[in-house]
């Protein structure tokens, strides 16, 4: 039973190798499923320790070893990859400028993913605070290379204009310092795989899963741009409720004054 969660990490290292060679073979759409199938393993093998009650040291740390790989590295080769289709057929300049883009972006993305998860090794040997385990601070990096992938799986084909070139490079970047900010993101944590759950909660579980078998790009896109882009709504909307509070009090203050 103890082997059980670690033959799931070895999968999710697999993903992430697979991806590497069908980018670099050009196959991108292939590389973009190897790490949805990646990140189901990377789902799997924690709870199934828990439920087993086979959770070690050692499946933390080779873990965190193949989410740099499948998440970090793999998907930082795939974005590089993809987005340099455009740089055919123009002057060498603009192609200079464009693969220096590509490499700063996609070589941060790795660098914030690894920090990303030293960061989550550490807060995980500290106690946890109530509701800690709701919300993860940061993007997590499945998450981010998600969002890499979701977007290859939909267009599929390589980007041909400079301009959406350089758009896909600032978006990775952007990616990459979500990991590493304190924008807090839901954890899914709280979802108990062995508590009883209402009929209704099985059949949106199972239209959505059909959902994906059937229009996998629209919905995986879709997902994946909801929940990344949950981090900064919710924290621009905490700005702006604080914004309108101090407002508040200082307009309070003042009318007293008048009085």
């Amino acid at each position: 039973m103890a082997i059980i969660p670690s033959l799931f990490t070895i999968g999710n290292i697999f993903c992430g190798y697979y991806c590497v060679v069908s980018a670099y073979r050009g196959n991108f759409d292939y590389a973009a499923i190897a790490l949805g199938v990646g990140a189901i393993l990377d789902g799997l093998d924690g709870r199934i320790a828990r439920l087993t009650k086979t959770t070690s040291d050692f499946g933390v740390e080779l873990d965190s070893l193949a989410d740099v790989l499948t998440f970090g590295i793999a998907p930082a080769l795939l974005a590089f990859s993809w987005g340099l289709g455009a740089i055919e057929g123009i002057s060498a300049d603009i192609t200079r400028h464009v693969q220096t883009l590509g490499w700063l972006a996609t070589f941060a993305f790795v660098i914030c993913g690894a920090l990303r998860l030293a960061r989550f090794n550490i807060q995980t040997k500290k106690p946890v605070e109530a509701g800690g385990k709701r919300y993860f601070v940061g993007l997590p990096i499945p998450a981010a290379a998600g969002l890499v992938a979701s977007v290859v799986h939909y267009f599929k084909t390589p980007l041909l204009l400079v301009g959406s070139a350089l758009l896909w490079y600032l978006l990775v970047l952007a990616v990459a310092f979500l990991m590493i900010s304190t924008v807090r993101y839901y954890s899914f944590k709280e979802f108990d795989l062995g508590r009883p759950r209402p009929r209704l909660t099985f059949l949106v579980a199972a239209m959505l899963i059909a959902m994906i078998v059937f229009y996998s790009e629209v919905v995986l896109l879709t997902m994946a741009v909801i929940y990344v882009s949950s981090g900064p709504v919710a924290k621009l909307g905490q700005l702006v409720n604080r914004g309108h509070g101090w407002f508040s009090r200082t307009h309070g203050r003042e009318s007293e004054n008048v009085t």
